[in-house]
């Protein structure tokens, strides 16, 4: 074998290597990234060491909605200990008024109905209310008295956003589309 083929199938190795890098890059960056779920906020609807496919593509194209699933940065001002995203529901949109009293959520002063995804255990007893602004997400766990949360650190910037959870593919057992809740009870009336 002379030294011009070794060369040369050597190039298409390097060559296929990098144009796999750098596809991979592309969609890791603006179309899907895997996050595996480290806090226990979203109990059970995602359990530690649960993996996920966040959805980078749509949210360019479509807004998001109250209940998805999104993984966010959290805010800077929060002070958490690393940058570990969080991963939490939309409860609250821009220009909603979020409340919370005798132990529920309530958006514009109706309840929302949480018994497809809430956590066994309720809303603390305590009472809150906040008015978000335009571009911003109130952002709650499922497991609420284990969440940190809007609560804690209030409305998130929408461009603090990574993605929204779409696809839970790990471990094989639980693999499905995570259902996002429809909210009847607040659609607008019709006359």
């Amino acid at each position: 074998m002379t030294r011009r083929p070794l060369l040369g199938c050597l190039f298409e190795i390097v060559e296929t290597l990098v144009l796999t890098l750098i596809i991979f890059l592309v969609i890791q960056t603006f179309v899907a990234q895997p996050y595996k779920v480290q806090q226990q906020s979203m109990e059970h609807t995602l359990e530690p060491d649960q993996y996920v496919l966040v959805d980078k593509l749509t949210p360019r194209f479509d807004t998001y909605k109250r209940g998805d699933i999104v993984v966010f940065t959290p805010p800077p001002d929060f002070g958490a200990q690393d940058e570990t995203p969080f991963i939490k529901r939309i409860i609250g949109l821009g220009g909603d008024t979020v409340e919370i009293r005798d132990g529920s959520v309530f958006i514009n002063g109706t309840k929302l109905d949480e018994a497809d995804y809430l956590f066994a255990t309720t809303v603390p007893d305590e009472e809150h209310r906040w008015v978000i602004p335009e571009d911003e997400l109130f952002l709650m766990g499922d497991h609420r008295s284990n969440s940190a949360d809007s609560r804690t650190f209030g409305p998130v910037p929408a461009s603090l956003v990574i993605g929204r959870a779409w696809l839970r593919y790990w471990p094989i057992d639980v693999f499905g589309i995570l259902p996002t809740p429809t909210y009847p009870e607040l659609a607008p009336a019709t006359p």
